[in-house]
């Protein structure tokens, strides 16, 4: 609708917040690895694959179980590493509940020349493989990830050799219980079963987000209601190699706290599965309570929100709303030039030296590290600013129907000034002017 003097922006404040001190940089990252692999053709037999898919699901149940023996009949007897790598992970995954566990058979790769050469005349097929399960109580279906597992014949039939992947043309995903012993408990939120799965030495760190998580989840579901499964699974990860394992290399730097995955999404159906939020191994000695508390809200707000978001979405948006929800309190109150001070420093001292933002941060701004602190910092104010003067139900629908679709400039202006009743322009020069009366404020 046209803007008028009497828009949303132009009235008085109606909601407000609080910041509740500086939270290290945190983004949203989907996990969706595709394999890029050329199939052989006609090598693997019908009769092949129905051996191998066998032999898979013994593979599988013998994990489950932590069946020495089994996991001894099913790997190949030259594959001693294999062999004590997957004791390890069967004791790991011991201590997980799991309504699922099990491997699907893929299409035939071409075999590494390490592995047949190692195995000489004897017949070897590598696939790809679906490594499908399901966490008990949090996941409402299976959640998939990528497998390359390499088999070879014997006299006795079919035996895994090896589930390395082929570098540069598959993966094989690693979960926490291959990266050592896992203590896993139940935490009871809004929605029922969540769970929290650490390592032994991250055990300190563990029981504070078990004990933050309930408040969070309902920190969350009173700005953007009840409509998501109040619950999830939260990994706190050991070591930088199982930080990337899990989120991967584009998100996994030391100034990350923690990053929220997922592996489906349908916004469609408002569906998404597989959503975990995996914690920086740093992140326990580096963060204050208040620092996690705003971690966990924002981690949790995009859990929330994912099966209503789409790739390509408006950054600022996204990361702003999620940061508004990790400092906000209750009750709600308006940011003094303080708190804007502690909450963005970055921000604050880049508005010294360049006046005040002319537009929303654009989004690659939040990838740059060079500017991805202020990109956060600038998105959450703005955020705030939007609470501040039309409310936050305004906010949250602002998010709803800008997290839609892909950015486009076009559809981001109709949506503000229906919204929020401004201009783009307008809606920056007003964040602007309020921006500098707080910073101007004694």
């Amino acid at each position: 609708m046209p803007a008028t003097p009497q828009s949303p922006l132009a009235r008085g404040p109606r909601r407000r917040i609080a910041a509740i001190g500086p939270v290290t940089v945190v983004v949203v990252v989907v996990v969706a690895v595709m394999l890029a692999v050329t199939p052989e053709r006609g090598d693997t037999t019908r009769a092949d694959r129905r051996e191998l898919q066998s032999l898979l699901d013994r593979w599988s149940t013998a994990v489950r179980a932590a069946d020495v023996e089994a996991l001894t009949s099913v790997v190949d007897a030259t594959a001693a590493d294999l062999l004590d790598s997957e004791r390890r992970r069967a004791d790991a995954l011991a201590s997980v509940p799991t309504d699922e566990f099990g491997y699907v058979l893929g299409p035939a790769l071409t075999v590494p020349a390490d592995i047949s050469d190692r195995y000489g005349t004897a017949t070897v097929r590598t696939h790809a493989v679906e490594l499908r399960y399901a966490l008990a109580g949090v996941d409402a279906e299976a959640t998939t990830e990528p497998v390359t597992v390499s088999f070879v014949h014997r006299p006795g039939g079919w035996r895994i050799a090896a589930d390395d992947p082929i570098p540069g043309r598959s993966v094989t995903w690693r979960g926490p219980w291959d990266h050592g012993p896992l203590e896993v408990n139940d935490v009871e939120t809004a929605g029922g079963r969540s769970l929290v799965l650490a390592h032994p030495d991250r055990a300190e760190f563990a029981a504070s987000v078990r004990a933050e998580l309930p408040d969070a989840v309902d920190a969350v579901s009173d700005l953007w209601g009840t409509g998501w499964p109040q619950r999830t699974a939260i990994v706190v990860t050991s070591t930088r190699a199982e930080f990337t394992d899990l989120v991967g290399t584009r998100h996994d730097g030391d100034d990350i706290a923690a990053v929220a995955i997922s592996d489906a999404v349908d916004p469609g159906a408002a569906h998404a599965t597989g959503q975990r939020i995996v914690f920086n191994p740093l992140a326990g000695d580096r963060l204050t309570a208040a620092g996690l508390r705003g971690v966990l809200r924002h981690e949790l707000t995009h859990i929330a929100t994912r099966a209503h978001t789409v790739d390509g979405a408006p950054m600022w948006i996204l990361e702003g709303y999620a940061d508004y929800v990790g400092h906000r309190t209750d009750p709600p109150a308006a940011p003094t030039g303080s708190d804007l001070r502690r909450t963005a420093p970055g921000l604050v001292a880049d508005l010294a030296r360049t006046g005040t933002p002319t537009a929303p941060p654009a989004d690659a701004e939040f990838g740059d590290p060079q500017r991805s602190r202020v990109a956060y910092e600038a998105a959450w104010s703005l955020a705030a600013f939007v609470a501040d003067r039309a409310g936050e139900s305004a906010l949250t629908e602002l998010y709803r129907q800008l997290a839609a679709a892909p950015a486009d400039t076009v559809r981001t202006d109709h949506v503000v000034e229906d919204i929020l009743g401004v201009t783009t322009g307008e809606l920056a020069d007003s964040w602007g002017s309020w921006l500098r009366d707080l910073l101007a404020a004694p």
